[in-house]
């Protein structure tokens, strides 16, 4: 069966690619904004659901992936920057800080829909000010949740992970292998 992958991430389509995994893109292009009151993990959740239904309206006879991807400190969802100013406040906010970056993912086809998530603690050290402009000045920062890569620059500021390290980057691999596999 076709896999489609309901999303635009260059990042999720090198991760499915790098574990073999094949599949076509088409993006569902969806709201992702959370709901007055709506917890995190239900707000991640919802996204990707309402990614892969809507994909799967387009390709009936394929599996649809669907993901979201999320960065959460304390009770803050930190979505992804609408601006540099908006990046360098969430920086600030957790540089020096533990976050749990959470990945929900949904998996609709013939035999019905399957959503999970992937969460991931992350630590990250101290940074100025400075380097902190200078990270947002890369351009890096402003389509990713948190306003931070962790495969890239903002690397040298990650001190410690608990979890799956590919939820991080934008798709936890080896539950989507494993609901692939699931019949």
């Amino acid at each position: 069966m076709k896999l489609v992958l309901a999303s635009a991430s260059p990042r999720r389509a090198e991760l499915l690619r790098n574990a073999g995994i094949d599949f076509v893109v088409d993006p569902a292009h969806v709201p992702e904004e959370p709901q007055k009151g709506e917890p995190p993990l239900d707000f991640a959740m919802r996204v990707a659901r309402e990614k892969a239904r809507t994909v799967a309206r387009r390709h009936p006879d394929a599996a649809v992936l669907g993901a979201d991807t999320i960065v959460v400190l304390g009770h803050e969802i930190l979505n992804k920057p609408a601006d540099s100013s908006d990046a360098l406040r969430m920086l600030r906010r957790l540089s020096g800080h533990v976050h749990v970056v959470t990945t929900a993912v949904c998996l609709v086809r013939a035999g019905g829909e399957d959503v999970r998530a992937e969460t991931t603690r992350v630590t990250m050290a101290p940074f100025t000010d400075a380097e902190a402009h200078a990270y947002v000045a890369t351009g890096e920062p402003m389509d990713k949740a948190g306003a931070y890569a962790i495969q890239g620059w903002a690397s040298r500021w990650v001190t410690r992970i608990e979890g799956d390290y590919f939820n991080v980057v934008g798709l936890p691999v080896a539950l989507v292998w494993r609901m692939l596999q699931e019949k």
